[in-house]
């Protein structure tokens, strides 16, 4: 009987943390790392600015639980797709495509947030998203050597990284057109400027 006003504790607490995340994505990519205050995050949310600290001990930690989570959520998930599709490597270079895309489109914000304030974090969180990022980055240059192994891992990484800037900067631009259109429309193109690495 005493467990479940401890779980719903804890539930609502993970929620709280989970919507505070959220709104600091949308905050720091609408205003900058330095433009908004641990006030103006706890109001967003419907708590005062002290609130925030039962969460996050600072600022900084906010923005580093943003980025650094969300680059151990593509790792994480591009070995799961990559997992999920044994040996069969061109399924996994079009499942890397749709989870990237999915991503683009879902988390827009965090995209503008690691672009504008990577700076912002210390110098050990910076060095964990750079460090994610390249496992990540060296993920689908696996995939695209399994397609194409006579190519070298500098040009597929150059291809791939092509690929990311492609997908990470066109949800910015794309409001004027359908999700699904969108969707189909990244996917298609990162498709395309793979497609050498097919043979």
């Amino acid at each position: 009987m005493s467990e479940a006003p401890t779980t719903a504790r804890v539930r609502a607490k993970a929620e709280r943390r989970d919507a505070l995340l959220s709104e600091a994505a949308r905050l720091f990519a609408s205003h900058g790392f330095d433009g908004v205050s641990i006030e103006d995050l706890g109001s967003s949310v419907g708590v005062s600015g002290p609130a925030v600290y039962r969460h996050f001990p600072s600022k900084q930690a906010v923005l580093a639980a943003l980025l650094v989570g969300a680059s151990e959520g593509l790792l994480d998930g591009g070995q799961a797709v990559v997992g999920a599709s044994g040996d069969d490597a061109p399924a996994a270079l079009r499942a890397l495509v749709r989870f990237h895309v999915e991503f683009a489109l879902r988390d827009p914000d965090v995209i503008r947030v690691q672009d504008r304030s990577l700076a912002a974090l210390s110098p050990q969180d910076r060095q964990s998203v750079r460090d994610l990022q390249r496992r990540y980055i060296d993920l689908w240059v696996d995939v695209l050597a399994r397609l194409s192994p006579s190519t070298e891992r500098a040009e597929l990484r150059l291809r791939a990284q092509a690929t990311f800037g492609l997908l990470n900067s066109t949800p910015h631009s794309a409001r004027a057109v359908t999700a699904a259109r969108t969707r189909a429309v990244l996917e298609q193109m990162a498709l395309a400027a793979l497609r050498p690495s097919l043979g």
